[in-house]
């Protein structure tokens, strides 16, 4: 019997994905856990992993395919003892007896005649064929948003060596390459101009081309945008000397055991999660008619990945050590980099740091990530002049800035928390206590 391939839920939020690339074909051997498709959610581009064993028969939803709904059937497997061909004729003619699949593209159009297969095409735009393996053209390695702009800016991806993981060419790859001339699109009017030729565009746009937002740049703006217009932001900083922090750090690491490797970064998140304990009010969530209070400091740290940022979960941080930190962080990072996060590792949470120190960023204001009550702007550590007991001194300082909704957490709660997160990072041995 055919089994069918669904759109999966990746994320509790999900109601749609983007279909954005197809790793096998029509015909190819597909075994439990091999990785099939790249699903572009609001999330993340993530791995797609079969969990039965046969033939891909049929593809009903062509890699580039936007808004196709969870659960709608995206391709048919032939078990042992069926032939493709006859598989993708019985869904065919299922599909084409059942009613009509709604569109999945609220502008879209209803097709003037029944269609032969579900009518997934309602929403893709322009979307290719699926590409079947071939022994003499090798798949090339490309994430979805790398794959646009190469296309927008006529750049051949073949030969392209990409700085991802495993040679995955990413956006950075394709924007440094040179890109060809980009060709100026007219249209006739009647009653234009002499010639009757003008520029598409009111205004003229200069040397400038578009990329179509993701399905993740869409939810970063829409969630932001309601966080800035909704929460009310209000901003606390203060200067910490990290020098201690340095030190200890340099210390720890001499005596860590081999493959453990603290950073900064690490133990930033250990002194947040234990000001978090120590003010369990500014541990807080605004939910309307009530407020969320969390027992536990259960802290996002933001990743940069192509194309966006995620913010994957460290569950409970207030209870792991800093050699624990060191590794539930750095294979956080890599997995999220890499599109492998499961959904309870990105969604959630109490609070959540932001570190751009690592770009020379001196001090900055990060947007409350909803539903959260909190996050913590981290700037870079640097050599100022400060003055101790009237003198003159060099310390390295580390601007952080807290920015907090002032529906759940109050001003002087906020004051006492970067008060707190001062002195543990200060004092980095009380961490310890």
């Amino acid at each position: 019997m055919a089994i069918e391939i669904k759109m999966p839920a990746l994320s509790p939020t999900m109601t749609t994905g983007t279909l954005a690339e197809w790793l096998v074909g029509e015909g190819d051997r597909v075994n439990s856990g091999d990785v099939i498709a790249e699903i572009e959610t609001d999330k993340a581009t993530m791995e797609v992993e079969s969990v039965d064993d046969g033939i891909m028969a049929k593809i009903f939803v062509h890699a580039g395919a936007e808004n196709v709904a969870v659960g709608a059937v995206i391709a048919v497997l032939a078990e042992d003892g069926e032939t493709a061909s006859d598989v993708a004729k019985a869904s065919l003619e299922k599909s084409s007896s059942a009613a009509p699949v709604p569109s999945f593209a609220s502008e879209a159009k209803a097709p003037a005649e029944p269609a032969p297969a579900p009518v997934f095409a309602a929403s893709v735009k322009a979307a290719p064929a699926p590409q079947t393996k071939s022994s003499d053209k090798p798949r090339i390695f490309a994430s979805p948003l790398a794959r646009r702009i190469a296309a927008d800016r006529n750049i051949a991806l073949e030969g392209m060596t990409g700085s991802g993981p495993y040679g995955r060419i990413l956006r950075r790859d394709v924007e440094s390459t040179a890109t060809a001339p980009i060709a100026q699109t007219t249209i006739a009017l009647a009653g234009a101009a002499p010639g009757g030729v003008i520029q598409t565009g009111a205004t003229q746009q200069g040397d400038s081309y578009l990329v179509a937002n993701s399905q993740m740049r869409k939810a970063i703006a829409s969630r932001l945008q309601d966080s800035k217009q909704q929460a009310p932001h209000f901003y606390l900083t203060v200067d910490c000397v990290i020098d201690n922090l340095l030190e200890a750090r340099k210390a720890l690491n001499a005596k860590a055991a081999e493959g453990i490797k603290i950073s900064v970064n690490d133990m930033i998140i250990r002194a947040a999660a234990m000001a978090l304990i120590a003010v369990p009010e500014a541990n807080a969530s605004w939910e309307g008619e009530n407020t969320r209070l969390f027992r536990h400091a259960d802290i996002a740290m933001a990743v940069a990945i192509d194309g966006g940022l995620i913010t994957p979960i460290v569950w409970a941080a207030e209870q792991k050590g800093l050699a624990a930190l060191s590794q539930v962080t750095a294979d956080l990072a890599a997995r999220a980099r890499d599109g492998k996060l499961a959904a309870n590792e990105y969604t959630g949470g109490s609070f959540t740091i932001s570190n751009l120190g690592m770009f020379g960023v001196r001090e900055f204001a990060a947007v409350i990530n909803p539903p959260r009550g909190g996050i913590l702007a981290v700037g870079a550590g640097e050599q100022r002049p400060i003055v101790i007991d009237g003198n003159l001194a060099v310390a390295t300082v580390m601007s952080v800035t807290l920015s907090a909704d002032h529906r759940a957490v109050d001003g002087a709660v906020g004051a006492r928390w970067l008060q707190a997160f001062k002195g543990f990072v200060e004092n980095p041995v009380t961490m310890l206590l």
